[in-house]
């Protein structure tokens, strides 16, 4: 079983790869791509640019997809690279059900739930990702060019797993051995992985209302090419509104475990402190969503260093500090 999970955790790193190529050929050619645009734009047309400062900014419609163009050499390009983007999605399923097996086969080699390291925290977080992922793809399918977001953070987590944090099948550490792992370790696995689908969602929405407002330099060149912006953003809002109770149980349940094994609810461990900081930046963002003089540009920032805090507490606590959650096997 232990074998098969680390064959299978390369099938699923292959098939993310594949998906995420996919989804960018997609950007470029597919039905939204600014090639197949250009070419099937009339040649005088003009140019869409901001002329001064003060000049208003004349925004593309802000539709899931772009409108269909007339019909033209470049038409029959365009039919050809619409499998692009149901490719992208066959592969990333592929992935997400070879990595689903590759973490259960793990959790029966080790005969325990698969959390005992970082090797396993990070599979399990990622393979719950896709999961979530797929499922919101399922009901709202206007936000499709997201995959490309989140098969990035795909490639990149599961990459690093299985080429940095790789740790061999065995028994729990035995301060973990407690029936609150699978509550308090579960409920932040699930709530970290809503948290990196919403993350990809803010960054997309940053992108595409960047472009919109005539921003064109880097990341913004291709907001052209994503999905309605108010689409995701409300997407984003709804994961990090499902999430945010659950990384609260999470770390509620985390400190009474902490009583329970340690004799104290809270001694401002590395691994606490920063799971406070993540707790504090995402409740700042949901007040700052429900606040009406603030901007969503500015609320989705939040969400992104929220993100980011998530990162710091899944790596470099585990890295660079040493506390009492030192269990991460690197």
């Amino acid at each position: 079983m232990a074998e098969l999970s680390d064959g299978l955790l390369v099938v699923t790193l292959l098939s993310y790869l594949v998906a995420m190529l996919l989804h960018a050929g997609e950007y470029a050619f597919g039905t939204r791509g600014r090639i197949a645009n250009a070419a099937a734009a009339p040649a005088a047309a003009p140019a869409k640019e901001l002329v001064g400062a003060g000049a208003p900014v004349v925004a593309e419609p802000p539709h899931a997809y772009a409108a269909p163009a007339a019909p033209s050499a470049a038409a029959g390009g365009r039919s050809r690279a619409s499998w692009l983007g149901p490719a992208a999605v066959g592969a990333t399923i592929l992935g997400a059900v070879t990595h689903v097996i590759t973490v259960v086969t793990r959790g029966i080699a080790a005969e325990r739930l698969p959390f005992g390291n970082m090797y396993e925290f990070v599979l399990s977080i990622t393979a719950l990702g896709s999961v979530i992922w797929l499922g919101t793809l399922f009901f709202q399918r206007q936000v499709r060019h997201l995959g490309l977001f989140v098969m990035l953070f795909e490639v990149l987590l599961v990459g690093v797993a299985g080429m940095i944090l790789y740790t061999p099948v065995g028994p729990l550490v035995p301060a973990l051995d407690s029936y609150w792992f699978g509550i308090h370790i579960g409920a932040v696995i699930t709530s970290s992985s809503l948290f990196m689908v919403a993350g990809a969602a803010s960054i997309m929405y940053l992108v595409r209302t960047g472009y919109d407002n005539g921003k064109r330099g880097f990341l913004y060149a291709f907001g052209g090419r994503l999905a309605n912006a108010e689409a995701v953003e409300r997407l984003s809002f709804r994961l990090h509104a499902f999430a945010f109770p659950i990384w609260t149980f999470g770390v509620t349940a985390g400190a009474i475990w902490a009583e329970v094994a340690w004799g104290r609810y809270w001694g401002w461990d590395p691994k606490e402190v920063w799971a406070f900081i993540s707790w504090v930046v995402y409740a700042g963002y949901l007040h700052a969503r429900a606040t009406p003089s603030i901007k969503r540009s500015t609320a989705a920032w939040i969400a992104v260093i929220g993100f980011l805090t998530m990162m710091m507490n899944l790596f470099g606590v585990n890295i660079f500090f040493t506390g009492l959650h030192s269990y991460g096997g690197v």
